[in-house]
């Protein structure tokens, strides 16, 4: 079944997040179990302690027992990624024909750039945003153009128009790097936000591209909109990928989309691209977006949980700290100002309470004050997390 009701917490059996104790985590290499020392709790980085979904780990094991450990080929994923599109978010606009296989999202972004701006033009974000698009884009020599959001982390379109008008003068055509669902505030963009976004950029002839990795990862009571299914975003690239929502950051696979007036651009992509993406990552995460439906619902209520979870936790442990369950992502945005630690909230959590989180400072404008919470997590580490993170600002 791939939609259903949300309304109760996920029984230790079914949800995802209570399947693996600290102990099978810490016997992990990835980067969130090997960076701090084990007295450390990492509640940071974007990887989920969950075991895979079972029809995933069936697929990659048939994989490696018959050899089948080559180049990348064929559609099967851009087919069930289609499939899933109009199962879950009801749109038959996701075309076959209008994809292409790219390593991952960040590489993808840096393609579609390529694509479709000269070198040096400038990219738009609304901050504060991942990291990694201010790392990408100033490592391609692209400037960056800030249009910070507005309340509620909701996109301010005077200051998404300002910086249009301000990246045009460069003489070179801008793009904008939407966040769909945005990291790190989770906000969902709805139908009418969107379809303002696609007036905008035609108005002042910029080209959209969107980062929408944590699609599948939507709470209860949310909808999640695909960039391409609004009027006025046919000429807009969006890239996807199954990796955030069955944690398969390890096996690399994404897609880029095009929309029906990008279609040429996309066919313009080198076809040494292609071979980037893991053989293996496509059958796990074709895999996944054809039979891991039943695993998503649990993980997405065992989320829900988690963020009503975390709410109480906060209000008892630490009331000063603002926070706001976000309506997608495994992600919190913790808004530490009211504390007022003069110093980095992430340092003092990790050097005083033993905790890690993101810092916001990297966000870029609007981040400083804050930490990024990975609440992809059992409930009892995430109620140890507060804890300590209590003790750390007593």
């Amino acid at each position: 079944m791939d939609s259903s009701p949300r309304d109760t917490p996920a029984s230790d059996q079914a949800n995802p997040l209570c399947r693996l104790s600290l102990e099978q985590l810490r016997r992990r290499t990835s980067m969130k179990w090997r960076t701090y020392p084990d007295d450390v709790l990492p509640l940071w980085v974007a990887e989920m302690d969950v075991p895979l979904a079972e029809p995933v780990a069936r697929a990659i094991v048939d994989a490696v027992t018959l050899g089948d450990t080559g180049y990348p080929a064929g559609t099967a994923y851009a087919e069930s990624l289609a499939a899933f599109a109009a199962r879950r978010w009801h749109w038959d606009g996701l075309a076959v024909e209008r994809t292409a296989i790219v390593p991952d999202v960040m590489l993808g972004i840096v393609e579609m750039l390529k694509l479709i701006s000269e070198p040096a033009a400038p990219v738009i974000v609304n901050c504060p945003v991942y990291p990694p698009f201010y790392q990408f884009i100033g490592n391609l020599g692209r400037p960056v153009v800030e249009a910070p959001l507005g309340q509620h982390g909701r996109i301010d379109f005077d200051a998404l128009e300002k910086a249009f008008g301000q990246a045009r003068t460069s003489g070179r055509r801008p793009v904008y790097l939407l966040c769909s669902p945005h990291n790190p505030t989770g906000t969902v963009h709805t139908a009418h936000e969107l379809a303002d976004v696609a007036a905008l950029a035609r108005a002042y002839g910029v080209r959209v591209v969107a980062d929408e990795i944590h699609a599948p990862l939507v709470a209860a009571g949310a909808t999640f909109v695909p960039y391409l299914s609004v009027p006025g975003a046919g000429n807009g690239l969006s890239l996807m990928s199954a990796s955030k929502a069955w944690n398969l950051a390890g096996l690399k696979a994404a897609l880029a989309v095009a929309g029906p007036d990008a279609a040429d651009d996309l066919a313009r992509l080198p076809e040494e691209v292609s071979h980037g993406p893991s053989h293996v990552g496509i059958i796990a995460h074709t895999a996944a977006l054809r039979e891991g439906g039943d695993w998503l619902d649990a993980l997405l209520t065992g989320l829900d949980h988690n963020r009503r979870l975390l709410a109480g936790l906060l209000a008892e442990h630490l009331p000063a700290l603002r926070y706001e369950p976000a309506q997608a992502t495994f992600l919190a945005w913790l808004d530490c100002r009211p504390l007022n630690l003069h110093a980095d909230p992430a340092t003092v959590f990790l050097d005083r309470g033993r905790v890690a989180l993101n810092s916001g400072r990297p966000f870029g404008t609007g981040g400083t004050g804050f930490a990024r919470l990975n609440l992809a997590t059992s409930p009892d580490v995430l109620t140890e997390a507060v804890r300590r993170m209590a003790r750390a600002v007593e």
